[in-house]
């Protein structure tokens, strides 16, 4: 825990940036039929049925002393898709860096043997080399205090 709150109280470097990074499952709907159209002085009117249309991960980075947030999302939340957004978060987001801290949980995926299921040995390497993860501590929050993923 105390590795975790360390990071929190640090200030931003540029060089060495502190990202929270986890995952949502997110099951999309839409309405069946549909609401009714607006009238002045009417409240909306919309049925509380709805159909089902699939479900999808969102991957979210933060980034609290930047005010930075991104989401991916993507099909599934396997190792593969875990890999490619943190390839992305070096090369594009934080490409300028140096090292990059990851906030995460203890999920199975979460660590570099993900980037040598989807990349050669030579890019997985060189991206362990970019990342350094800090894992939180069972039960806790990775996003200082703002209760996970809104």
């Amino acid at each position: 825990m105390e590795d975790v709150l360390d990071l929190y109280d640090m200030t931003h470097d540029p060089d060495v940036p502190s990202i929270c990074f986890d995952e949502k499952p997110y099951q999309m709907l839409a309405d069946r039929y549909p609401p009714l159209r607006l009238e002045a002085g009417k409240p909306k009117r919309e049925d509380y049925t709805y159909a089902r249309k699939g479900v999808c991960n969102l991957f979210v980075m933060f980034c609290p002393q930047l005010g930075w947030r991104h989401v991916e999302v993507t099909g599934h939340r396997k190792a593969v898709d875990f890999a490619e957004c943190v390839r992305d978060l070096i090369d594009i987001h934080f490409a300028d860096a140096k090292k990059v801290r990851i906030v995460c949980d203890n999920l199975n995926t979460h660590n570099g043997a993900s980037f040598y299921k989807r990349f050669t040995a030579e890019e997985a390497r060189r991206i362990c080399r970019k990342v350094e993860f800090h894992y939180t501590p069972k039960h806790a929050s990775w996003s200082w205090g703002l209760g996970g993923i809104p």
